[in-house]
């Protein structure tokens, strides 16, 4: 049977840093007996090891193409064998003799109290119950579920006691044998409360993790480094409660404007885009979320937008505001804007011929800005300003001109995602507003007028689309 396309992943067309991320997601959506094709310019037999850890026994792993310039892998989800869930379980028999208890010691370290591992053995395993006892006493219980006389099975269950039942929720990864470390984390996390951290110590930079992480259980957690080397590194993990998933760039902004500005660093669009989440925007554009969530929990970054509080705001007051400040922003600068991109194509349009691109795009979004803010002064706003009225004085839904409010949202989304392409259109052929070394003053000013442009666009659409224009909408939705 012919696998269909939603079965194939093409690995090389991928951002390295969302690579495995995006692989194990897709592993995670196979249910029992589907399979997921990958494609790759390389061997990716190290991935083959760590589903050996991560999936026990769940992953069939067969080479349809090997090399060498294309691979090719089926991987196939199975029930695991006797349906033992893998990451409670460890198969003795299959580690080499000088790591066996060291291994045993470390997987049992990781239990939390009540927890329970399961060991797999080809002989009866008693002189690891007199070593436990001898270095722990009663810390554990000891069950046997199969006694030869050819397999064994014991249970050892982590005893809960008034010394553990407070423990610290810390794991030192440097003291887990590496075969172990993932799977141990693993279990760790998933035995936390929602709400609850696993702070993890590390020699190196654990961030593999935290794509694996994303991959397996996607938007459910937050990692926030607390060290970062060059010796140790310190990661606090926290399990988010059930049904609060990860903020959008819009949410984000909407709490702190301030934080707009890590956003606006890294090229990441919180007002079209704002549905978004950080990782999906850093995923599109190939940008490592690990840093920039680090940088946004940090807020070191230096704001150049006063930090109003625009949620706080009526929305009458707000409306007026976009008006007052941005569509007077507007008014006064396309027009020099059209003129200083025309006179600095004609002097340097020669040389520079991305210059003639500019003018264009200065034009498009002069027009565009010319026929969209009438609209709004002269239909929407008023609109918004009467419902508040009329739900103030306990009045009726007042009648509009231009029908319901959430009739027209995707139209003024859409007119907004076209302002926005533009924008993104004239900071990527200007290489992000970069100077050329024979630049004259115009041309400078036309630069620095283009950046500001875009900056105040940027806090003008999500004053609209992410705060205004939501709120509108449920306010007219009250009056039913």
């Amino acid at each position: 049977m012919e696998t269909t396309t939603e079965n194939i992943l093409d690995v090389t067309q991928l951002a390295p840093p969302v690579k495995h991320s995006t692989i194990f997601a897709r592993i995670a959506e196979l249910k029992d007996g589907e399979s997921l094709i990958l494609h790759n310019d390389h061997d990716p037999a190290p991935l083959r090891h760590q589903l050996g850890h991560t999936h026990q026994d769940t992953i069939g792993w067969e080479y349809l193409e090997k090399g060498p310039q294309s691979w090719k892998v089926k991987l196939t989800k199975q029930q695991p064998r006797n349906n033992e869930a893998g990451r409670n379980i460890l198969d003795v028999t299959k580690l080499p003799p000088e790591i066996k208890h060291s291994t045993i010691f470390g997987r049992l370290d990781a239990l939390q109290s009540g927890e329970s591992l399961t060991i797999h053995n080809d002989h009866d395993p008693a002189p690891l119950r007199y070593h436990l006892q001898a270095e722990h006493g009663d810390a554990y219980g000891w069950e046997y579920l199969e006694q030869g006389p050819d397999w064994w099975k014991v249970k050892i269950t982590k005893r809960i006691t008034k010394e553990n039942s407070a423990e610290g929720n810390n794991l030192d990864v440097t003291k887990l044998a590496p075969r172990e470390k993932h799977p141990t984390i693993f279990s760790r996390y998933h035995a936390l409360k929602e709400g609850e951290s696993l702070t993890i110590h590390n020699d190196h930079d654990p961030k593999p993790l935290y794509y694996q992480m994303q991959g397996e259980m996607g938007d459910v957690f937050t990692w926030e480094y607390l060290e970062q080397g060059p010796a140790w590194w310190r990661v606090k993990i926290i399990k988010r409660p059930s049904g609060q998933g990860a903020e959008t760039l819009a949410e984000i902004v909407t709490k702190d404007m301030g934080k707009a500005e890590v956003f606006k660093k890294y090229g990441l669009d919180f007002c079209c885009n704002g549905h978004l989440t950080v990782r999906e925007a850093c995923a599109a554009k190939g940008l490592d979320v690990v840093r920039i969530e680090q940088e946004l929990r940090e807020g070191n970054h230096a704001s150049t937008s006063a930090a109003l509080p625009y949620n706080d705001w009526g929305i009458d007051f707000l409306a007026d505001f976009i008006v007052n400040t941005h569509h007077a922003y507007l008014r006064k600068t396309l027009p020099d804007l059209q003129k200083y991109a025309a006179k600095v194509e004609e002097v340097h349009g020669m040389n520079h011929p991305e210059l003639h691109l500019v003018r264009r795009y200065v034009d498009e979004v002069a027009a565009e800005f010319n026929a969209h803010l009438p609209e709004e002064e002269r239909n929407m706003f008023p609109y918004i300003k009467q419902m508040v009225a009329a739900k103030n004085s306990g009045q009726p839904l007042p009648a509009s001109t231009m029908g319901r409010f959430k009739d027209n949202l995707d139209a003024l989304m859409k007119e907004h995602a076209l302002v926005g392409r533009k924008l993104d259109q004239i900071n990527e052929v200007t290489e992000g507003y970069g100077l050329p070394g024979d630049a004259c003053a115009s041309y400078t000013l036309l630069y620095r007028m283009l950046h500001e442009l875009e900056d105040d666009t940027h806090v003008h659409i999500h004053l609209e689309n992410n705060i205004l224009f939501p709120k509108a909408t449920e306010l007219e939705k009250s009056f039913h």
